[in-house]
């Protein structure tokens, strides 16, 4: 990472970004995509972008991620992909037979302007096949916005609204989380004895097992069934606004069922959150598995509470992880000093100024003084710290590079972890998860005070 000065970071050009802190909008589709199940995610552009967001997905959950492409050239480019979206439609269910192919666009088939409505309904589609589609620029948002629009559409074109009485049943929109973390949701949707639809849900999916046998479809993922009968539930949780409300509001709008936004469920106050919703939704008791593992967090946190009180952290990543990891880090004595996301708020609907007033609100509150943006930049980010040093830094695998050049503790949380095995099967949010995020910070900064020690003891011996 290059030392540059706050002067010179003024003086670039406006709209300039250096290592954004994100990646495009396909990517979050194809992902929520793969959450229903015997679905074929489909790009629609050239064949290159499908690559980059298969092998990005692949080597985040270190599990093949399939997908189909309309494999652009200069012909469609110019004269449009209608052409390649149908015969792509054929070929796909004649030679890999999806129950369900969910087409998303690509920053070249927006630009050329692409009706995709209209090209799937002159297409030829199997009887008992289905294909729908989201509008995804790359050039617009992020994959938070992408994964958010992909949910919006499964609402749009699948769920419905049956006369009579709503039944005992909520939905919960989880938001671009790992499957361990789809798998901890339900759990605890379990523990409380609650029926429910879970939609996108990759758990199954993308960390599916080794049997043997290679499974283009594994056995993972929210049913067409499951996803019209939404329109029938009680309600509906949106975990996480920016990934996740959008979809919420369009199903209130559209079957009239009630949606409440929480955030992302990690740490303390936000799992409690999470379980009071199911709770005042149905009026059901919090069984006894669930608050013992809320009394074993909260006996860790005060076990431990001398090792992580004062000591300054950044935070960057998805606007809904980072949301609850700030709230969960004061809650810890930790001061949250540079908190950023990449992705820009004013695409998702809430405004620029939501991820940051929400942020800031939290803060004040803490009484601590930070700086926040949304979207930034790790250019940006990097110069904060050298400003303003950390103890601590947590995000996504690029984040790496800043902490080896600050030689600050790093903590590997959110998407993508391009370096790192086993994360996506365990949790962050919920109780345990929570317990999980605690212990993986408790070991960075202990493993860097084992390491300070060393080399005083070092410099003694010699």
């Amino acid at each position: 990472m290059l030392d540059y000065t706050p002067k010179e970071i003024k003086q670039r050009p406006s709209g300039a970004v250096i290592n954004p802190a994100k990646t495009c909008q396909p990517i979050g589709a194809m992902y929520a995509a793969l959450g229903i199940k015997g679905c074929l995610p489909h790009s629609h552009g050239s064949q290159g972008c499908c690559s980059f967001h298969r092998m990005h997905l692949t080597r985040h959950f270190r599990d093949p991620i399939m997908a189909s492409t309309s494999s652009f050239t200069e012909g469609a480019s110019v004269f449009g992909g209608g052409a390649n979206l149908k015969t792509a439609i054929k070929n796909v269910f004649t030679l890999y037979n999806p129950d369900v192919m969910a087409v998303h666009t690509t920053c070249l088939s927006e630009t050329i302007g692409d009706d995709i409505p209209t090209i799937i309904k002159q297409s030829e589609i199997p009887e008992g096949k289905v294909v729908f589609h989201a509008n995804t620029p790359s050039y617009q948002g992020s994959h938070i916005t992408g994964f958010s629009n992909m949910t919006k559409a499964m609402v749009i074109y699948f769920a419905q609204a049956s006369e009579g009485l709503k039944k005992e049943q909520i939905n919960i929109i989880p938001g671009f989380v790992n499957p361990g973390d789809m798998r901890e949701i339900k759990r605890i949707v379990k523990a409380m004895q609650l029926k429910f639809i879970m939609f996108p849900d990759t758990s199954g999916v993308v960390d599916s097992p080794m049997t043997g046998k290679f499974e283009m479809y594994p056995k993972g993922g929210v049913t067409l069934e499951e996803l019209k009968d939404a329109g029938n539930s009680k309600a509906t949780l949106a975990l996480g606004r920016f990934a996740s409300q959008d979809a919420a509001d369009q199903l209130e709008k559209k079957c009239k069922v009630p949606a409440v936004s929480l955030k992302t469920p990690i740490g303390v106050k936000a799992t409690d959150d999470f379980l009071m919703a199911l709770r005042s939704a149905f009026a059901a008791e919090i069984p006894y598995e669930l608050e013992e593992e809320r009394g074993q967090l909260v006996d860790i946190m005060t076990d431990t509470h001398f090792h992580f009180h004062g000591k300054k952290v950044a935070v960057f990543g998805d606007p809904d992880v980072v949301t609850g990891l700030t709230e969960f880090l004061l809650s810890l004595g930790m001061l949250p000093v540079h908190v950023l996301t990449g992705t820009p708020a004013g695409a998702l609907g809430s405004g620029l100024a939501g991820f940051e007033n929400e942020i800031q609100g939290m803060l004040k509150a803490a009484g601590v003084k930070a700086n926040v943006k949304a979207p930034g930049d790790l250019f940006e980010l990097h110069q904060w710290i050298k400003n303003e040093p950390v103890d601590l830094l947590i995000g996504n695998t690029y984040g790496k590079y800043i902490a080896r050049a600050e030689d600050i503790p790093f903590v590997r949380i959110g998407f993508p972890i391009l370096d790192r095995s086993v994360h996506s099967y365990l949790p962050i949010v919920g109780y345990r998860g929570a317990m999980r995020i605690v212990e993986m910070i408790s070991g960075a900064l202990l493993d860097r005070a084992d390491r300070d020690a060393a080399d005083e003891d070092f410099e003694l011996v010699m």
